[in-house]
């Protein structure tokens, strides 16, 4: 259900301590990368794609902090198929919270110190939805 996607030479970390080399962009990928790269202004060099079959399918709350991300990693999130509900939270203040629906061709970009003070989450939910492809493009850092 996931699938990491680079530049050639590029190690990805999951998430849970363990390195995966990428597959190096498909045309249709390194198009659409470019594309986010000239509206954000932001280079990116690997992918993480997951499928969400459904509503059950979802990421709790986490901060892409990770090392090799750097210090204010910039992230484009690009949202392919069905509305999900996108959540965040923030570390200190708990009457911090925010939600946007996430819809299909939408992107949604994070960065700056957002990463050190917030969380944020795919939810469940009980509705009955179509698969949504979500596709992080994010820079890896040289280790």
């Amino acid at each position: 259900l996931t699938a990491w996607y680079g530049d050639y030479g590029v190690i990805a970390d999951g998430g849970y301590k363990k390195l995966y080399q990428t597959v190096y962009f498909t045309p249709l990928l390194l198009a659409l990368k470019t594309k986010i790269e000239v509206m954000t202004g932001y280079r990116f060099n690997c992918v993480l794609a997951n499928l969400y079959r459904d509503g059950q399918d979802s990421v709790g709350y986490h901060a892409d902090n990770e090392k090799i991300l750097g210090i204010n990693p910039v992230i484009a999130s690009y949202s392919l198929g069905a509305t999900r509900r996108f959540a965040l939270k923030h570390y200190r203040e708990s009457s911090l919270n925010l939600t946007c629906e996430l819809h299909h061709n939408s992107l949604l970009l994070m960065q700056g110190a957002l990463q050190h003070y917030w969380q944020h989450s795919l939810v469940k939910t009980q509705r009955k939805v179509a698969p949504r492809i979500n596709l992080t493009f994010r820079l890896v850092k040289a280790s």
